[in-house]
């Protein structure tokens, strides 16, 4: 069938537009590689043997927990061993002070130029916070008798220089992909890491099923567990409570016409940060056993450990306390109901039934401490999935809830961009193709 030359431009332009994509993609693809390949670099000085036995020592610690970010990278002891952790602890302090300081609050209020400003504070801490973890880690290494070469000043130097030239790196690698790929860089690069893993755990599966240790009717058990908490993510990340807002026009001096739209509010608006937050304080007795269990003045953290291992009732308590506080803490931290409530009163808006002004915020807020509540009590069922395996049905295998919450939800996030980039440039043959267009049912403006 021939086509008209209106058709034909057409489609050219909208093979162009693909090749926009495409470059943007192989772009995120070559960033991650180089990441994948920095964390095979390691620092000078470290012996890897007693280096690894060292890491076997310390599984179920936080160590473990940041090493499982890293891609193995602390383990390794490699270029970006730290990873971009201290970016994000700088991220979200640089969030809290932001509320507390009425200097850093000014700067919010002055639109890109204060953001920039932010932004520039937020680098300048991560290389402080990159650089006292180098040196802790160094320290830390050194200590452990063969594990370095030659402990000194020399090593203490070349460490805290090389990871935090190495965090620094993946910072501005991150914010490349963000703006040149498809996106959240310093998500995708977390990402990475946590995938890089999957393979090694999977033949470890497949093994426990040859050897027996596993039977297939188990592993089929496990494979759909997985799937249905993956599925089980996805719709409640998808999920949003839709306060109803209309604004009133005038039209002439009487007649008024009211136009409605809504509120969107998401049930988990934390996202992942109370799981890591969480996970990363309730394993800490545990690392400072290992750490210090051979004083005797100290040996009662040996006690504190065994307490706080997954499955025991202590654990269990402390982990969903401390997801629970952080799903409210960081929600109040991201998300003002007052401000809210001040923005729909000067543009004209209100909630039907409730007066604008300090009524509309207490009623916002109402509703968000309810949303935070189910998405904190989701986070804890997640999170604590994998001991269940481990303890009720005696599963040998388990996947960590926190990792896959991230995993799952980068995905997401990388598939609403694609999609957002395809929507911007009219690929409808595309998306239907790609089964892309169930994502935007809820929450996409469409054209």
């Amino acid at each position: 069938m021939s086509r008209s030359p209106s058709q034909m431009a057409e489609t050219l332009g909208g093979l162009g537009r693909l090749t926009e994509l495409r470059q943007r993609l192989l772009f995120v693809l070559a960033a991650l590689l180089v990441y994948r390949v920095g964390t095979f670099i390691p620092v000078p000085g470290v012996n890897p043997q007693a280096l690894l036995q060292f890491m076997n020592s310390q599984q179920g610690t936080i160590i473990d927990v940041f090493n499982l970010f890293t891609g193995g990278a602390l383990e390794r002891f490699s270029l970006f061993a730290l990873g971009v952790m201290p970016y994000i602890s700088a991220s979200i302090i640089m969030q809290l002070m932001s509320s507390a300081v009425p200097q850093l609050q000014q700067l919010k209020k002055e639109g890109s130029t204060g953001r920039q400003k932010i932004t520039q504070y937020t680098r300048f801490f991560t290389v402080i916070l990159a650089a006292f973890q180098a040196g802790s880690v160094a320290f830390a290494l050194q200590s452990q008798g063969s594990v370095v070469f030659a402990p000194g000043f020399g090593f203490l130097f070349t460490a805290i220089v090389t990871l935090t030239a190495g965090t620094v790196f993946l910072m501005w690698l991150g914010e490349q992909i963000t703006e040149r790929g498809v996106g959240n860089g310093i998500s995708l690069i977390i990402f990475a890491g946590i995938v890089a893993g999957l393979p090694r755990a999977i033949a470890g599966t497949l093994e426990l099923v040859n050897t027996g240790q596993l039977s297939i009717p188990a592993m089929l058990l496990i494979l759909a567990l997985v799937l249905a908490v993956i599925y089980f993510i996805v719709r409640v990340e998808r999920g949003q409570r839709l306060i109803t807002v209309n604004y009133a026009q005038r039209q002439g001096r009487v007649a008024y016409q009211n136009q409605q739209t809504h509120l969107p509010l998401k049930i988990n608006m934390s996202g992942v940060i109370p799981a890591i937050f969480a996970s990363s304080l309730v394993i800490f007795p545990s690392t400072l056993a290992t750490w210090f269990s051979s004083s005797d003045e100290l040996s009662w953290l040996t006690d504190v450990a065994a307490a706080m291992s997954p499955g025991n009732l202590p654990y269990t308590l402390m982990y969903s306390g401390l997801i629970i506080f952080f799903c409210f803490f960081y929600t109040a931290l991201v998300f003002n109901s007052k401000e809210t409530a001040d923005n729909l009163k000067k543009s004209g808006a209100f909630i039907p039934g409730i007066r604008p002004g300090r009524q509309t915020a207490d009623y916002i807020d109402n509703v968000l401490t309810r949303l935070t509540m189910v998405g904190s009590l989701y986070l804890v069922a997640v999170c604590l999935l994998p001991d269940i395996l481990r303890v009720v049905w005696a599963v040998p295998f388990y996947f960590g809830g926190t990792s896959v919450l991230i995993v799952v939800v980068v995905i997401m996030d990388f598939i609403a961009q694609v999609q957002a980039h395809l929507i911007s440039h009219k690929y409808d043959s595309l998306m239907k193709k790609a089964n892309l267009k169930s994502y935007g049912r809820s929450g996409v403006v469409r054209r």
